[in-house]
């Protein structure tokens, strides 16, 4: 099995990158990020929603914005969804929404009726959705079936092994991968993305959290997706440079070309 390090030229999507939560200038990280053609900014409520749409205009062909509400955060759908809903229709997905069982800041109750609102959105615009899941597989999983929206599904930062991987992947959703499947401790993460499809993933930072390794305990930023597409191409047993043009054509093929073209 022959597997490259870093490919001299390898061009990358960063398909989950909360530019508008960092504290470092978007222009700073953009710059420093020369090897990714393009971003993607997930709104989690409905202010951080509104800056991604604004980055994503004030750095078109190099930022795409999303809209959505993060599960910690669904109590706010009653006073928040309308906003988001007429975001969305100018955002390239919806999202990130999903389900967060670990931490429930929110109730499970408004986690699931803000999620299922959060898709029924996306299945009306034709968009992608993009999906948090932490310790709600099960649900996350029936969710996703009942309403026939597995194909639109990215499941963010995915983190579930081979039987959940199978699963979800039988509903057609694709699977963006992060920091941990570069962790030491990230052999679930690894065994699930063995079973993975090549043109079903994706890559993404998660900026400015999960830094991959050597930069842990650092924040995060577009620049090192790089360390997860190496991290990708050691389990799929592929070269590194493959790696990058698989997955973002696939990131092409689901967000769409930002206005003006790539880079």
């Amino acid at each position: 099995m022959t597997v490259s390090g870093t490919a001299a030229g390898a061009r990358w999507v960063d398909t989950h990158c909360h530019l508008q939560l960092d504290r470092r200038p978007a222009t700073e990280l953009l710059k420093r990020a020369s090897s990714v053609e393009w971003v993607v900014t997930p709104g989690v409520d409905l202010e951080s929603s509104r800056s991604a749409v604004r980055l994503a205009t004030e750095h078109p062909g190099r930022v795409v914005a999303t809209a959505g509400l993060h599960p910690h955060e669904a109590s706010r759908w009653s006073s928040q969804g309308g906003g988001i809903a007429e975001l969305a229709g100018r955002a390239a997905a919806v999202g990130e929404t999903g389900l967060d069982f670990y931490r429930n800041l929110s109730s499970r109750t408004h986690q699931v009726e803000s999620f299922r609102s959060q898709i029924e959105l996306a299945m009306l615009l034709r968009k992608p959705l993009v999906v948090h899941c932490r310790d709600a597989f099960s649900e996350v999983h029936r969710l996703l079936e009942e309403t026939g929206a597995g194909p639109a599904a990215v499941m963010h930062c995915w983190t579930g092994g081979p039987r959940w991987t199978r699963r979800f992947l039988d509903l057609g959703v694709k699977f963006s991968f992060a920091g941990p499947v570069a962790f030491p401790t990230g052999d679930t993460v690894r065994r699930g993305a063995e079973v993975v499809p090549p043109s079903r993933g994706m890559v993404e930072t998660d900026t400015p959290y999960l830094a991959p390794p050597p930069h842990r305990g650092e924040p995060n930023e577009p620049a090192w997706v790089a360390l997860v597409g190496e991290a990708l191409a050691r389990v799929w047993g592929m070269e590194t440079g493959e790696v990058a043009r698989i997955t973002s054509a696939t990131a092409q093929q689901t967000f769409g070309v930002p206005a003006g073209g790539p880079g």
